[in-house]
């Protein structure tokens, strides 16, 4: 019986840290990228649901009323002070292209410093 128990009882800690995990996403939104930027470059990573008039254009254009996570991972710093490489995910579910619908992601990297510039925007590559 103490085995069955300690099983119920990590299922019920896992149960736990998803919903923990996913609960800052669900509360969190933005209307723009680069605070998540910053904040991964604090923090090491960043998660948010994109919302606003950006948000808005691009669920027309995918004819789908699903949300658009983004999700933020400090990748490894650059040879200029403050400045890092991240990597921004973006999600979105029931995305309409070429009358097929399907989960999209798209993945893309990106320079930035402390100061909130983008690397070649304030900043002057080596």
């Amino acid at each position: 019986m103490k085995g069955l128990a300690n099983k119920v009882w990590l299922r019920g800690l896992t149960g736990a840290a998803l919903l923990g995990a996913l609960a800052p996403l669900q509360a969190n939104t933005v209307t723009e990228i680069r605070p998540l930027l910053l904040q991964a470059l604090q923090h090491g990573s960043a998660r948010a649901l994109l919302e606003g008039p950006g948000a808005e254009y691009i669920r027309k254009t995918f004819a789908t009323t699903r949300p658009i996570e983004v999700e933020v991972q400090r990748l490894h710093p650059l040879p200029q002070p403050g400045c890092h490489r991240l990597e921004v995910t973006t999600r979105q579910q029931d995305v309409l292209v070429k009358g097929v619908r399907s989960d999209q992601n798209l993945v893309w990297q990106v320079s930035v410093c402390q100061d909130g510039s983008l690397l070649g925007e304030g900043k002057a590559a080596p």
